[in-house]
């Protein structure tokens, strides 16, 4: 029970982060707001094996998703 509480927990910071990611990638590319989300989420995923500016916290919370893992996270916000 307390592995599942620790892993919900976890799922709802990474949907923060990607969350703060899209609105931050949507002000420098406003035709990004249009695309399905699997493409958003191949961007996401592909800044995200760069670095894009994130913490050593944040992109060991994140580094792990496959492009697939962040679509499904970015539809369940």
């Amino acid at each position: 029970m307390l592995e599942e509480k620790r892993v919900d927990l976890e799922a709802e910071k990474q949907k923060r982060l990607l969350a703060r990611m899209v609105e931050t990638m949507t002000r420098e590319h406003a035709d990004l707001y249009y695309q399905p989300t699997s493409q958003i989420a191949l961007v996401l995923h592909q800044d995200i094996s760069k670095g894009a500016g994130l913490t050593l916290d944040e992109k060991g919370l994140v580094d792990k998703l496959s492009s697939r893992d962040i679509e499904v996270l970015l539809s369940h916000r």
